[in-house]
C-alpha cells in the first residue's frame, strides 16, 4: 500500500528536526548564551576597572585603566563576531549549503562588493592600530578631525570598537565617528593638560602690575586645598600673548591632571576677575 505523500512529508520534517533540525537550534541558543556570557564578563571587568577607580585617591583614570576599558570591549567584539560567522556557516551547512561549494560563488560576490567593503576594512584596520598605539580610551576626552567634515568631534569616549568610536560632547549628544574616516586625533586628557587663560586689558594699564596680580592669582590658586590637586605644578604667567591699539591679551597657564583643564581653567577666570576687579582694573571684551 502506496504511503500518502502528506505522511511522507511529515515524517521527513520530523526525522529533519530530530537531526540536523535540533542541531541548528542546539547552535543558535548556543551561540546567543555565549553572546550573553560574552557580554557578562566585559560588563563585570569594565565595572571592575571603574569600581576600582571610584574606590582609590586618584581624580583621574590611568592610562592602563582606559586602555583595559578599551580592550575589554574590543576583545568581545571581535570574539561574538568570529563567533557568529562561525555558527552561520554551521547553520548553512547543516541546511544542506555545501559550504566548500560556496568557496567560488563567495569569491565572485567578493569582488562585486570589495569596493563596498573598502570602507568597512579601512575601518577596522584604523580601529586596529587606534587601540594598539593608545591613541586615546574609554574615558579620555578628544577632538577628531573627520574626513568630508569641516567641524571637529569632539566629546568623552564611550566606547571604542575596531569599527567606531563613541564620543559623548558637552550638551549630552553622542557622536559616532567611523575609524577609517578619522584624520587627526587630539587627545586632551592624556598624562597632563594645560589651561590657558587669556586675560583682555586696556593697552594703557600698567602691564607690570598685571603681571603682579596675577602671579598672586596663580599662587593662592597652588595654595588652595581644593584647586591643588588638580594642578601638577603652580600657574604661571607667560606675558602679552597679543597687542593692539588699544588692547592687549596676557596669558596665564596651568598644568593640570588630564581632563581637568576645563574645570581649572574656570576656576582661575573666577579668580582673575576678582582680583582685577579689587584693584578697579576691568577687562575689555
Amino acid at each position: 500500500m502506496d504511503v500518502p505523500q502528506a505522511f511522507s512529508t511529515s515524517s521527513d520534517i520530523t526525522t529533519w528536526l530530530r537531526s540536523s533540525g535540533l542541531e541548528i537550534v542546539l547552535l543558535i541558543v548556543g551561540a546567543v548564551l555565549f553572546s550573553r556570557f560574552a557580554t557578562f564578563v566585559r560588563d563585570r571587568i569594565t565595572r571592575r576597572i571603574d569600581a576600582g577607580f571610584r574606590s582609590s585617591d586618584a581624580l583621574v583614570r590611568s592610562e592602563a585603566a582606559k586602555h583595559r576599558h578599551a580592550l575589554a570591549q574590543v576583545v568581545t567584539w571581535v570574539l561574538l563576531t568570529v563567533v557568529y560567522v562561525l555558527v552561520g556557516m554551521e547553520v548553512l551547512r547543516r541546511m544542506g549549503f555545501e559550504v566548500t561549494g560556496l568557496v567560488a560563488p563567495a569569491a565572485v560576490l567578493g569582488a562585486a562588493l570589495g569596493f563596498g567593503a573598502q570602507r568597512i576594512v579601512q575601518d577596522i584596520l584604523a580601529g586596529f592600530f587606534l587601540i594598539t598605539e593608545r591613541q586615546y580610551g574609554f574615558g579620555d576626552v578628544v577632538r577628531i578631525a573627520v574626513t568630508g567634515s569641516a567641524e571637529q568631534a569632539e566629546g568623552t569616549v564611550e566606547d571604542v570598537t575596531l569599527r567606531i568610536t563613541t564620543l559623548r560632547n558637552a550638551d549630552g549628544e553622542v557622536i559616532t565617528v567611523p575609524n577609517g574616516q578619522i584624520v587627526k586625533v587630539t587627545n586632551l586628557s592624556k598624562d597632563w593638560a594645560r589651561a590657558a587663560i587669556d586675560v583682555p586689558v586696556a593697552a594703557s594699564v600698567d602691564i607690570m602690575r598685571i603681571n603682579e596680580i596675577l602671579h598672586e592669582v596663580g599662587t593662592k590658586a597652588y595654595d588652595d586645598r581644593r584647586l591643588k590637586p588638580l594642578l601638577l605644578d603652580k600657574p604661571t604667567v607667560m606675558g602679552v600673548e597679543d597687542l593692539t591699539v588699544d588692547q592687549m591679551n596676557i596669558r596665564m597657564v596651568a598644568r593640570t591632571l588630564p581632563g581637568k583643564q576645563f574645570e581649572v581653567g574656570r576656576e582661575l577666570r573666577v579668580r582673575v576677575a576678582a582680583a582685577l576687579r579689587r584693584e578697579g582694573i576691568s577687562e575689555t571684551a
